[in-house]
């Protein structure tokens, strides 16, 4: 915070503020303000504490103010001139917006320079990709999945990748069958963690049960997701709003357990500040799906896994994971200018199943062969 407290004006963000108070949970989430932002105004943090939870809304909302404004040159080419000249290059089809068409070999773009991580080797890949600008026309579907920061350029690529391998790792999960899922609930007891029981402890205390499931996939990185709901449910009907889930992704499975869990609470915070503009008004009038409902009465045991023996870095293990099952390319793309203080990239793994949204390709070949062959 030290590093970038000074330039919170310049990139427009007004206000950083702690919306901790606002649920009776208490576990620390904050918010950063940027009014005239070109995607969402208002990016939110979680953490265990309030310094976490403030450090991770605004470098959240300096990676969004980057993308919008990517600080990087681009190239206008066909993909049929970078073939020529000898690059390599990557379309991206798979983030195709809905009713978009895709990139013609012939059809002249802006292009940027990014860097596959598997092989070393530079890629060009389409400037639009990467920007999160919806105050302009875009044919790719924009979204902040695969975009991080940190205080290295490792660092920020590791925070990266670890979100695609999560949002694949969900999506696979949500493809499989309902008994599967169910039978995933972990104890988070289990892990024996004194943090992790002083959340599910406060999230108790507010009259509350979380729900922790393995979603971990073959690329062997932890993987959980929370569900958070109502312990008391006497009859009536419980709205969306009511029920949240949260994600997360580690090397250490304490880690992505944590990630899971704050990211739960942080959604109910999200409804009850209004703090997101993209939410519609449907969403806290709809009645929670009976599928969610059936998660939140998971009989949760005791999580076990294999000990890993190796002292890898954490990105060069999940590269070797990735390589091993023919995942590739793995395009990091930095967005930052280099003067800045910390370190902003978009990363792309297009053989990733990829999060819900307005998209021309729903399911990749992944999620595709989970539901065929499973």
């Amino acid at each position: 915070m030290a590093r970038t407290a000074p330039l919170l004006a310049d990139f427009g963000i007004t206000r950083v503020a702690r919306h901790t108070g606002l649920d009776n949970i208490g576990i620390p989430v904050w918010c950063a303000y940027v009014p005239n932002g070109r995607s969402i105004a208002i990016a939110q943090g979680k953490g265990l504490t309030d310094d976490d939870a403030k450090a991770s809304a605004v470098m959240e909302a300096l990676e969004r103010v980057v993308a919008n404004r990517p600080a990087i040159a681009t190239l206008c080419a066909s993909a049929n001139d970078l073939r020529e000249e000898g690059f390599s290059f990557d379309t991206l089809a798979c983030l195709i917006g809905r009713h978009e068409d895709d990139i013609r070999l012939d059809e002249q773009i802006d292009w940027a320079l990014g860097k596959d991580l598997l092989t070393d080797r530079d890629v060009y890949v389409p400037f639009e990709a990467a920007l999160l600008d919806r105050t302009r026309r875009n044919r790719f579907w924009m979204s902040s999945d695969g975009l991080a920061s940190g205080n290295t350029m490792e660092e920020a690529t590791l925070h990266g990748l670890l979100e695609r391998v999560e949002r694949d790792a969900f999506c696979l999960w949500q493809v499989g069958a309902v008994e599967d899922r169910l039978s995933r609930c972990i104890d988070p007891a289990s892990f024996e963690d004194p943090w992790l029981d002083h959340l599910v402890r406060k999230i108790e205390a507010a009259g509350l049960v979380v729900r922790l499931f393995d979603m971990t996939s073959d690329i062997a990185v932890p993987c959980f997701t929370t569900v958070l709901g109502p312990a008391e449910r006497r009859g009536g009907t419980i709205r969306f709003v009511e029920v949240t889930g949260g994600s997360g992704a580690h090397p250490s499975p304490v880690r992505a357990a944590i990630r899971a869990i704050t990211e739960a609470v942080q959604s109910r915070i999200t409804y009850i500040s209004g703090a997101r503009d993209d939410l519609s008004p449907d969403e806290f009038q709809r009645p929670v799906p009976a599928e969610t409902l059936h998660a939140l009465d998971a009989i949760p045991v005791a999580w076990s896994a294999a000990a890993r023996c190796d002292d890898k870095p954490h990105l060069n293990r999940i590269l070797d994971a990735l390589r091993e099952r023919q995942i590739a390319p793995v395009i990091a793309l930095p967005l930052s200018d280099p003067a800045f203080p910390f370190h902003v990239v978009k990363v792309f793994v297009p053989g990733l199943e990829n999060p819900e949204g307005a998209r021309a390709r729903r399911f990749g070949a992944r999620a595709i062969a989970k539901a065929l062959f499973s």
